[in-house]
């Protein structure tokens, strides 16, 4: 273990992702997919030893990690986001090999557009068919996509939260002063330089909380009437908020009522980075029902589904008014609330289930189910350092909160804004560097949506897809639009633009800014 700890980061990540492949390896020979089963096997084999190649060429004895240390400390920070941006770009290629010894006919690229996508928990697929891929493949991808959700975990808390980057410089923008200006810096200095035992101690802790729930969520699933096999793949999906699944969906296989509010429980997970408490003595540490996140998700979650049933009724009510005052119609209205607080709840996490109450409403008063809703829950996104991709509600809660004072300043010009220094912090910088934020997800959704446009798509659909890849919420395109686009229609063009613009949705711009930074590569 101490030999491990002392290799490259990457290089770990190569070892994992040779071990990850013994699983559907081993699921393929039980399941009598011997082709499959080898593809994983042999693919596993031959990355773990071309990992311990590189391993034993970047070997440093104790004596030089000692003298290296003090060298390394000013270019940790960098060499982080180095490695992410490598792990979402370049991981992927291995992962692909097996998928595509396993499925011939498709092309590499293809099965590497599937990867990246997992790994960044985005969800899209280019196979319309779900039987088009054998079960060991389905378990393959979900099982990417959760090591992609736990990947995420795990670095926000490490890496990019020394950082103040992903959504933590909103709670940590403090007014500079001289006087502690220096002891700031060092204080960063020794966050940033303890990488590696960052990393490794918040995986020792986060890894079996993130374990046990997903069997846990397993069980339930099983328990609830699924099959073994699609409950397990909706468990990690679920854990993940990858919206993953080996029969197209909860439709697929019609989940019962009770699955899917064990899944809506579980992807309350997503929310907020104080369901699991990890920083427990974090100065703005708060109760989970005082929490800014879980303020805004909670607001979301009872004001949208309610104006949405509202919606259907009254369009229900003004076609037929007889039609409303019926015993069933009690049944379609908590039918629809039920399918309209799910969706709300999955793509406010940016996961992507659909509930199988979705379409009632619909159905119920003919009117077209509202995809720009579905669009603006996924650019709203979940918690900061969570598998939720999107702006995240931290940064939205910091902009509601500046503009109420500015209201507030409006109405009486000389109030003085109160709740201490936190919120006052919160509402200054906070709303600031949130609102950079913001311009930059713009920038990015323009920028993003004229590459896709020079590979011959349509605005509409340009769009639709350029938010589902930017907030890695795949399934959205199913949904966002009267039509449902497809991944496998696009041209290889425009799959390596999604591709790119996954990995930069997970990895948030601010990081890849800060890349550019010329001071961030000075000693």
């Amino acid at each position: 273990m101490n030999r491990f700890s002392r290799m490259p980061f990457f290089v770990q990540l190569m070892l994992i992702c040779a071990g990850a492949m013994m699983v559907p390896a081993i699921y393929g020979a039980a399941v009598q997919q011997n082709a499959e089963s080898r593809a994983f096997f042999y693919s596993g084999i031959l990355l773990a030893s071309f990992a311990c190649f590189i391993a034993i060429a970047r070997f440093r004895g104790e004596d030089t990690v000692d003298r290296d240390t003090k060298r390394d400390r000013d270019r940790e920070g960098r060499n982080q986001l180095l490695v992410l941006v490598a792990a979402y770009t370049v991981l992927p290629l291995a992962l692909a090999v097996p998928f595509s010894e396993a499925i011939p006919s498709t092309t590499f690229f293809n099965t590497y557009f599937e990867m990246v996508s997992a790994l960044t928990t985005t969800g899209a697929t280019v196979f319309d068919d779900p039987a088009r891929l054998p079960r060991t493949v389905h378990l393959w991808i979900a099982l990417v996509g959760w090591l992609g959700g736990f990947f995420a975990w795990v670095t926000a808390i490490a890496v990019l939260a020394p950082l103040n980057l992903g959504g933590f410089e909103v709670i940590s923008a403090r007014p500079r002063s001289t006087g502690n200006a220096s002891a700031s810096r060092t204080s960063q200095i020794a966050r940033v330089a303890a990488g590696p035992e960052r990393l490794s101690r918040y995986t020792q802790r986060l890894f079996p909380v993130y374990f046990g729930l997903t069997i846990a969520l397993w069980f339930a699933l099983a328990m609830a009437g699924s099959s073994p096999f699609v409950a397990l793949c909706h468990a990690m999906s679920t854990m993940a908020t990858s919206g993953i699944s080996p029969v197209g969906g909860l439709t697929g296989e019609h989940h019962s009522l009770g699955g899917e509010f064990l899944i809506f429980a579980f992807l309350m997970l997503a929310l907020s980075r104080k369901t699991f408490a990890v920083e427990q003595s974090s100065i703005d540490f708060k109760p989970l029902y005082r929490d800014s996140e879980m303020k805004i998700a909670a607001a979301l979650l009872i004001v949208l589904p309610t104006i949405l049933v509202a919606r259907h009724w009254i369009a229900a009510y003004e076609i037929d008014p007889a039609s409303v005052q019926t015993a069933s119609t009690i049944v379609q209205t908590i039918q629809s609330w039920w399918g309209s607080l799910f969706m709300v709840m999955s793509f406010l996490t940016t996961s992507g289930f659909e509930s199988q109450y979705w379409d009632a409403a619909r159905l119920w008063s003919g009117l077209q189910a509202p995809g720009v809703l579905l669009l603006g829950l996924a650019v709203f996104g979940g918690g900061v350092a969570t598998t939720a991709g999107g702006v995240k509600l931290l940064r939205l809660y910091a902009l509601v909160r500046h503009g109420e004072r500015e209201i507030e300043k409006m109405i009486s010009p000389k109030s003085v804004g109160g709740a201490g220094a936190t919120a006052r912090r919160l509402r200054r910088q906070g709303a600031y560097v949130a609102w950079v934020y913001f311009m930059f997800f713009a920038l990015t959704i323009a920028v993003v949506m004229m590459g896709l446009a020079l590979t011959g798509q349509p605005f509409e659909q340009a769009a639709v897809f350029t938010v589902s890849a930017l907030t890695t919420t795949g399934p959205l395109a199913q949904f966002a639009a009267e039509t449902a686009y497809s991944y496998a229609g696009l041209s290889d063009a425009a799959k390596a633009i999604l591709a790119a613009t996954m990995v930069l949705g997970r990895l948030e711009m601010l990081a890849i800014v800060a890349l550019f930074n010329p001071d961030f590569w000075r000693k």
